[in-house]
């Protein structure tokens, strides 16, 4: 088949997203949609004219494919001579990706995921043709990770760590230092702060004001300076000390404050300053809403899982813990007073609590979440847990992934090693698999599903897998080493994520108190595994 173009627009032909795959004019695209109503009142269809159905229409020179959405169309655009079966199935899996972006098939919510289905389209079909991937990979390929750009921000974070540990070795120095000259009698040096003129901080006579530091992200603002500033006196001074508790730093802010400067509530100081020994200054409370953007989104709940497992190497669960929370974040004071109804499909047997502030019989009973003072609005701009999970468990159906590894000696001072997966619950999409076995020697893999990484200077093996489903429930990894002994594979290390909710809570719908109107809201879920070792 050559599929021109794919196009989500209305039941009047106005195009909301338009992909094309093959070289063409804005006005051709523009023509060929505007054309496809015609067609429809026309009555030309060539299949059956069931609402509900797939079905087509031709012209003299293109074939349009399409499906009803509710109020839009999913339209494909191909050659007369494509295989009509293929374009079916095609229409089929364009279909499918569009609820995965947006959570009303509507003209607003598809505006507002236009680049994300574009991406999504774009996996399907490349030059005209089809590609061979199903809705797994494309949400895969659409939302994967650079390891590159992971390996960056661990060695970002590692350089933080040794700034952050520098500075505090420093400011124990400092601190000594000042101790020592208090026992002296006299004032210690401030190297590293600037100029000080004799006094612990910057003099008046240096025509300068002192500038709190700032975040990382905001610019540094310097405020107009003092027409006139008089020497100082002899006596004690009264300049802007680093670090002081008086008056003098908080009319400093609020005088910043006065002339419209916007002050970082949480300084961040650079690895190569050395004031972390100064004394913070007067934090200021965020009152404005977060600068990220939320157009139409107003409420977001987050839904939270990590899984603690210890299971032995030869079965058997020695530990297992999930613990979860659902947070609530508002971003609009007209939507304070609302509540989460949700749906419940726990079979495990999970302990839940909710927050001392929550109706626990609505919840009980209804399966709500609300506060118990209808009236009082949740907190503003910040994110509140509102309900816990818990299970703990040694239940081996529980397990949702298992691993069983045979590593045995072959006789030539080395080992050969079987490594086999198996998802025990199919309802869960794990992604990002990555299983990590201790070994000694050289690796040679013989076979393996998914892709893997031999570090020997760490002395592991990892195996590593995009995604584990219904469709793969199972692989395996082989492989033999020149030297080690069977107790030198374990324990044998297991991270994942998934985005759906191991309890499979789900929330169903968001709406006020007052009345009951539906509130736009966005779900985010998320499950990892913390530590999940085969011992």
């Amino acid at each position: 088949m050559v599929l021109l173009a794919a196009a989500i627009c209305t039941k009047g032909g106005k195009a909301l997203v338009s992909r094309q795959f093959v070289e063409m004019t804005k006005s051709r695209i523009e023509g060929l949609l505007a054309a496809f109503p015609k067609l429809l009142s026309g009555g030309s269809t060539a299949a059956s004219a069931a609402p509900k159905q797939h079905t087509f229409v031709e012209t003299e020179s293109v074939r349009y494919v399409y499906q009803p959405l509710e109020k839009l169309y999913m339209l494909l655009v191909t050659t007369k001579a494509s295989n009509i079966l293929e374009d079916l199935e095609t229409l089929r899996l364009f279909s499918r990706v569009i609820p995965e972006y947006c959570r009303n098939i509507e003209e607003a919510d598809v505006l507002d995921n236009a680049f994300e289905l574009i991406f999504a389209f774009d996996e399907i079909v490349a030059l005209g043709y089809r590609e061979s991937v199903n809705l797994a990979q494309i949400r895969t390929y659409v939302e994967m990770d650079s390891q590159e750009a992971k390996i960056h921000l661990a060695m970002r974070q590692n350089q933080e760590r040794e700034a952050k540990q520098k500075m505090r070795e420093k400011a124990k120095e400092l601190q000594k230092q000042r101790l020592e000259a208090a026992k002296k009698g006299s004032r210690p040096s401030t190297t590293g702060f600037g100029r000080s003129n004799g006094y612990d901080g910057i003099s008046s006579d240096s025509h300068s004001r002192f500038v709190p530091p700032m975040a990382s992200s905001e610019p540094v603002v310097t405020p107009k300076p003092a027409a006139a500033v008089p020497k100082a006196p002899s006596g004690p001074s009264k300049a802007l000390k680093l670090g002081g508790k008086g008056k003098d730093a908080d009319s400093f802010v609020d005088q910043l404050k006065s002339e419209g400067e916007r002050i970082s509530s949480a300084p961040k100081t650079s690895a190569g300053s050395t004031n972390k020994t100064a004394k913070k200054a007067p934090e200021i409370e965020r009152t404005e809403p977060p600068s990220f953007p939320l157009d139409s989104i107003r409420v977001l709940v987050k839904l939270e899982e990590k899984i603690n497992l210890q299971a032995g190497r030869d079965g058997g669960v020695q530990s297992m813990e999930v613990h979860g929370i659902m947070m609530l974040s508002i971003h609009d004071e007209a939507f304070g007073c609302i509540k989460l109804r949700l749906e419940n499909n726990d079979k495990k047997g999970f302990q839940l609590q909710t927050h001392p502030n929550v109706d626990k019989e609505a919840f009980k009973n209804q399966n709500i979440l609300c506060l118990k003072n209808v009236s009082k609005p949740f907190p503003m701009f910040t994110e509140v847990g509102v309900l816990k999970w818990r299970l703990q468990t040694q239940d081996e159906a529980a397990v949702p992934l298992t691993i069983n590894c045979w590593p045995s000696e072959n006789g030539s001072g080395g080992c050969d090693v079987n490594i086999e997966y198996e998802l025990q619950d199919a309802s869960l999409e794990l992604l990002d698999v990555t299983i990590v076995v201790p070994i000694a020697g050289n690796p040679v893999v013989s076979s393996c599903d998914g892709d893997y990484e031999s570090d020997p200077r760490k002395g592991r093996l990892v195996w590593s897998l995009a995604v584990i489903d219904a469709a793969a429930r199972s692989g395996s990894l082989e492989f033999s080493t020149n030297a080690g002994t069977p107790e030198d594979f374990f324990p044998v290390s297991v991270s994942f994520s998934a985005k759906k909710s191991y309890m499979d809570l789900k929330v169903s719908d968001v709406v006020t108190i007052e009345g009951e109107n539906p509130v736009k809201y966005a779900k985010e879920i998320s499950l990892h595994a913390d530590k999940y070792e085969f011992v």
